[in-house]
């Protein structure tokens, strides 16, 4: 059998990745990529296994950080501050004591207390797409991507930490410099100073807007996150500023993603389009619907890890200090799991045991309240905006390896009758 050769970065790989991970699932389990200088494990028990072996360690930028000698130590310094501290890269017993404090702000009923203001949300942004000009035809076309799935989860974000909206323009300005940097966007040469200066000017937004939540506390989560504490343990500063502008970047970036994703998913499937139209009240298909939006093309393609001991899969042995790519968008196609995993189907029934929103211990702290706008505003979307069509025939998608996303998603529709 010939070496299966990968080329992640190719614009055929990007636009549909689902190909070669399926090739890489049958022929090579434990893949060897030269391009990443890391292994790829694609099939399911391997990636959840991943997950949960504590010999994957999640913290990969204090270690890079180390060795970027190319960058000015203030920016190393400004970057390991805001970047590292993420629970994301933080390892147990770090990663436990951070979770058990930062999830006092996301607990059931402080989403609960979100629902109202997501559906206020929902509507007003559906309120804009309709006002639009009609293109000559009766219809009228709007940019996904610009006008709804990246506005709404920004606007929820906002509300949480008690930014103004004014304010969002900005943060999203700093937000897709450090993307560039969390994300390896792999064209930026540019992207470590840019994202470590952004990350200075996030840190000092933050800073200020803590100090005067500290005077004059309210009721959102950015309140709840000051005010965390387990006996004596509380969050520092850094640890809070940090967990901020990780909430602010992670808290729309995926979510955009979801939502643009998977209404691309459901408009090129017309037959599971007019059954989750059909059915908009069904609270439970609405659920699974996001499931299966999430396991068929969720906005998660791989999570690094760096090996802090040898580890041996399938017969190949891993050194200790390499790179692993464990691929969430693989597992959620695999055929061991998944019957018919190419098809979409709003209705399968294991479509929950997806886990593009991480596993164990690294589940993603913000699931909820991203599984909460989607089950909240895709039905107003659908059932506001009449005969949603696809307009872009072949979408442009980002390119990087971490985030699978789309650059913009023209649609158009009717509206709705008064």
């Amino acid at each position: 059998m010939q070496p299966v050769t990968v080329d992640f970065s190719s614009p055929e790989v990007i636009a549909d990745p689902f190909s070669v991970l399926h090739r890489l699932m049958r022929e090579d389990p434990v893949h060897w990529n030269p391009g990443l200088r890391g292994w790829c494990l694609t099939r399911y028990d391997d990636v959840t296994s991943g997950f949960l072996d504590k010999r994957f360690s999640s913290d990969r930028v204090a270690p890079f950080l180390e060795q970027a000698t190319h960058l000015p130590g203030d920016l190393r310094e400004e970057l390991r501050r805001v970047i590292s501290l993420w629970l994301v890269f933080v390892d147990p017993p770090d990663h436990t004591r951070l979770r058990k404090l930062v999830a006092h702000g996301f607990t059931g009923r402080a989403i609960r207390r979100l629902e109202t203001r997501i559906r206020e949300i929902s509507v007003e942004l559906v309120d804009v797409i309709e006002s639009g000009m009609n293109d000559g035809s009766g219809r009228v076309r709007f940019d996904l991507i610009r006008d709804f799935a990246y506005p709404l989860p920004a606007r929820v974000i906002a509300y949480i930490l008690g930014v103004p909206v004014s304010d969002i323009g900005e943060l999203k300005r700093w937000s897709d410099d450090i993307a560039a940097f969390v994300l390896g966007a792999r064209l930026d040469e540019d992207k470590y100073r840019r994202s470590a200066q952004s990350a200075r000017e996030m840190r000092c937004y933050f800073e200020a807007l803590i100090a005067r939540r500290r005077e004059d506390p309210g009721t959102d989560i950015i309140d709840d996150l000051i005010a965390a504490h387990d006996g004596t343990d509380r969050l520092s500063e850094d640890e809070l500023v940090a967990t901020c502008v990780l909430l602010l970047f992670a808290g729309h970036e995926t979510t955009t993603q979801l939502f643009g994703n998977g209404i691309l998913a459901l408009l090129r499937h017309p037959d599971q389009q007019s059954d989750f139209v059909t059915n908009l009240a069904d609270r439970g298909l609405v659920e699974n619907t996001v499931e299966e939006m999430l396991r068929y093309d969720g906005p998660t393609v791989a999570m690094v890890r760096i090996l802090n001991q040898h580890v041996t899969v399938h017969g190949v042995e891993m050194a200790e200090g390499q790179r692993v790519f464990i691929f969430p968008a693989a597992a959620g196609r695999d055929p061991r799991v998944f019957d018919a995993p190419d098809r979409f189907d709003i209705r399968r029934v294991n479509a929950r045991r997806q886990v593009n929103f991480g596993h164990g211990i690294h589940l993603c702290l913000g699931a909820r309240l991203a599984r909460t706008e989607a089950r909240i505003a895709l039905p107003i979307l659908f059932g506001r905006l009449t005969n949603l069509r696809l307009e872009d025939k072949q979408p442009s998608w980002n390119d990087s390896l971490i985030i699978r996303g789309l650059k913009s998603l023209s649609l158009s529709c009717r509206r709705s009758q008064p």
